[in-house]
């Protein structure tokens, strides 16, 4: 029975560990993006994480040590045998019990990062930013299939999406990020300036979409404003593109185009992969 008890409780605490990836083996887009999930008041990121893997490790190793500790000493009578095996598996039970509260956090962070939308890193992204109103929902719909996929960040309460489409056989990928790329810099917390910073290893090209109309509720210095930002912060091209040129044409735009009157919006795709420029690695000629 004791040593049943004890390999099952430090095989699964083992198996708690193994099962994470290793940190700095991963993309950059996602290592970061699991700092930021995994952060919170009282941890800080990653960090915290390996730290809380390292208890639970400690926890596995301690329980086959007790196993070990009492194997050999339950060969005696059985009164005695008993007694030591409830000693053991109160010794077990208290080492549980220690790691209880790193267990919890490393299922939070888990069950968290279980939630992140399916993006992937090795795909020519195209990321769409500028504030809400503006066009960008429409125009990633308008560009892509219709089997969009929608994700919830945990730390944000609006939904980002996620569109795909093909030019000469090349799948390139599509986000928008509300509740990230939408408002200044100033105005993000800690743990969204953290998702940001992840979505500058995601980027290929960003397109900052603004309302010349100011129909969006919001001026369109402060637009302009936000743009200037993501340009300096993003380290790829920054394309500017006024939508409801309809309306209005009254920025200096690297793009002009209408969503809602299917005017250029083609165009403007066209031109966010001209300026990514993928080139697909081919095997060499034999």
């Amino acid at each position: 029975m004791l040593l049943t008890a004890a390999n099952v409780v430090s095989d699964n605490l083992e198996n708690v560990v193994t099962a994470w990836p290793d940190f700095d083996a991963l993309d950059p887009f996602y290592r970061e993006l699991a700092d930021a999930v995994a952060s919170d008041e009282a941890d800080a990121g990653v960090d915290a994480l390996r730290q809380h893997l390292s208890e639970i490790g400690w926890a596995g190793r301690k329980v086959g040590e007790i196993r070990h500790e009492y194997e050999g000493r339950l060969s005696g009578d059985t009164d005695t045998a008993r007694k030591l095996r409830k000693q053991a598996f109160a010794r077990i039970a208290d080492v549980v019990e220690e790691v209880d509260d790193d267990l919890a956090a490393v299922g939070a962070a888990r069950d968290d990062l279980r939630t992140l939308p399916d993006i992937r890193p090795d795909v020519p992204t195209i990321v769409v930013a500028g504030y809400p109103n503006v066009g960008k929902s429409s125009f990633v719909n308008s560009v892509t299939n219709a089997s969009n996929e929608t994700a919830s960040y945990p730390f944000t309460t609006t939904e980002i999406r996620v569109g795909h489409f093909d030019v000469d056989r090349i799948r390139y990928q599509i986000v928008d990020t509300p509740g990230l790329l939408d408002r200044p810099p100033e105005e993000r917390n800690d743990v969204e300036s953290q998702a940001v910073s992840a979505l500058e290893h995601l980027a290929d090209c960003v397109l900052v979409l603004v309302d010349a109309s100011e129909t969006c509720g919001y001026q369109l210095s402060a637009q302009l404003a936000l743009r200037d930002a993501l340009a300096a912060q993003f380290d790829v091209p920054v394309l500017t593109v006024c939508n409801k040129a309809d309306q209005s044409r009254d920025v200096d735009a690297d793009h002009y185009m209408s969503v809602t009157e299917n005017d250029n919006v083609e165009g403007v795709l066209d031109a966010a992969v001209a300026a990514i420029g993928y080139e697909p690695d081919l095997p060499y000629d034999s």
